[in-house]
Order: structure tokens, then sequence, then C-alpha cells
């Protein structure tokens, strides 16, 4: 009997200590994507397209160190040898190199409000692909919740006199690029690789093309600038391998709702970097926020029985 409830209790301190670690490492991606703006604000002289190129870049070697350092090149191996999975790859590659280049772009233009939203909007977005797409019947709260998104982006729309085109692609590239990945049989970190090998060789000879003009930010003489087009790449990485590591550790429920702390802080550095909040932003994203209460209320509600998320996962 002692013995059982020595096992039990071993048990339950490993299971606290899982989730401690989720928690941690979940906080330290989203917070690493939530303050992604101070960066791409201090290279901001540097054209937005170039600056994605050298995302693209130099993730690819630090993304290998990483498949290296946990042994996953079997399972990029698996994934490049099956066709259907490369395709499908390749369009996710698309959708998400189209996210990044309106993301740096939006923030270099000082729309840091109008990115925070997408990001915002991103998980509603999901729950109407579910509905067009796969016919899922709404929850009550769900649709309250898609409700007050949609009065939020109408109020933006009508009374601020803009219509939130950046906002509304970001969240759809990125719905769409989540459903792409959902299809696809590959772990979080390998699938990235891949992702950003695929896009490596048109950024690559972009790079060159740049350079050979004359034109390029990336210049020996200067560096600073060097090592902080080349930060793009960690920047990239580690906030995915700490999701992946917190995705196998937390319940779905509790990563839906610290989802919302990446745009929360792009919010914040937002308003540090003096964007004007007008009264038509506030009445939006009022209602973005209380969609998103509603929302998380729900999510955790109807998952809160479930088990952890397994270990097949992101990874």
């Amino acid at each position: 009997m002692t013995n059982i409830i020595h096992e039990r209790h071993d048990d339950s301190a490993e299971g606290a200590d899982r989730t401690r670690d989720g928690i941690i490492t979940a906080s330290l991606a989203y917070t690493i994507w939530g303050v992604l703006p101070i960066y791409f604000k201090l290279i901001d002289v540097v054209p937005a397209l170039e600056v994605l190129a050298h995302r693209i870049v130099w993730a690819v070697p630090f993304g290998a160190l990483i498949i290296m350092a946990r042994r996953q090149w079997p399972e990029v191996k698996r994934a490049v040898t099956h066709r259907r999975t490369m395709a499908l790859l390749a369009l996710a590659a698309g959708f998400i190199a189209i996210n990044w280049l309106v993301y740096i772009t939006a923030v270099q233009r000082g729309q840091i409000f109008q990115s925070s939203l997408g990001y915002y909007i991103n998980p509603l977005m999901y729950v109407v692909i579910g509905v067009i797409v796969l016919r899922e019947k709404l929850r009550k709260f769900q649709t309250t919740a898609v409700l007050l998104a949609a009065a939020g982006v109408a109020v933006l729309t009508v009374s601020g006199g803009e219509f939130p085109i950046i906002s509304l692609t970001l969240a759809v590239t990125f719905t769409i690029y989540g459903v792409i990945r959902s299809r696809v049989v590959v772990g979080g970190m390998p699938g990235l690789f891949i992702e950003t090998l695929l896009l490596f060789p048109v950024s690559l000879v972009y790079l060159i093309w740049l350079m050979q003009a004359g034109e390029s930010w990336f210049r020996l003489d200067d560096p600073a600038m060097v090592g902080g087009l080349m930060l793009a790449g960690p920047l990239t990485v580690v906030p995915l391998l700490c999701f992946a590591l917190a995705a196998r550790r937390l319940r779905l429920s509790t990563i839906g709702i610290m989802q919302f702390i990446a745009p929360t802080l792009q919010f914040l550095v937002g308003l540090a970097y003096g964007e004007v909040l007008t009264v038509p932003n506030v009445i939006c994203f009022t209602l973005i926020w209380t969609a998103v209460i509603v929302f998380s209320w729900d999510a955790w509600r109807s998952t809160r029985a479930r088990p952890p998320l397994p270990a097949t996962g992101f990874r």
C-alpha cells in the first residue's frame, strides 16, 4: 500500500513538473513572438523583402542544428521522400512566407496594432473555417465570440475609415497555413525546416542578386547589421521549438488561452512606439478582447476534461 501511494505521488510530481516546464516554454515562445516587432523595428532600414529572405536563409542552418540535436533527421527524410507531404509543405511554405512578409511590412510601416489584431482574430478564424469547410456546428459561446470579433472589424472599417486588410491577411494566411499543416504528419521543427529549405534557393538567389547590384544591407563593413540580419534565424526557430516542447506538456485549453499573450504584447509594443489609438481602435479592440475572453472560457470549459496533448503532436 505504501509503495502504491509513493508511486502515485511520483506520478503527480512528474505531471506537475511537465506542466511547469510546459508553461515556461510556452511563455517563452509567446513572449518572443510578442516582442518580435522590436527586432523588426531595429532593422527597419532594410526593405521587408530582404528581411524576409534573410529570415528564411538563416533559419535553415540554425534549424539544421536543432534537428541534429534532437535526432530528427529520420523524420525529415521520411517527409522529403513522400510526394504528398512535400506538396503540402510547399503550399504551406508559400502561405507562411506571405504571412511573414505582410507582418514585417506592417511593423516597418508603424501598423503594429493591425498585426496584433490579426493574431487575435486568428483562433476565431479557425472556427469559421471549421463551419465553412468542415460543416461543423458552432457552440453558443463560439457564435458569440465570432459575432463580437466581426463587429469589431466592422467598427474599425466603417468608423475608422480603414479596412483592416493587414489584420485579415495575417489571420487568413496563418489559418490556411495551420489547416494545411494539420494534414501533414510531420513534427513542428522538421516541418519548419523543410518549409524554409524549400524557400531557401529563391531567397539565396535574391540576396546574391542584391549584393551584386550593390543594394544589399548585408555588408561586411557593417558587422552590427550583419549580426542583426543573421539573428532572424534563431528568432524564427527558437520560439517554434519552445512551442513544440510546450504542446507536448500542456492541455489544449491551456495552450489556447496562452496564445493570446503574443498579440497582447504586440499591442503594448505598438503603444510603446507611439501608434495612435483612435476611438474606433479602442472600440474594435474592446470587442475583440471580449470575444477572446468568451472564446477562451468556452475552450477551457469544453476541453478541461481532456488529457494532455500526446507526444505525437508538435515536436
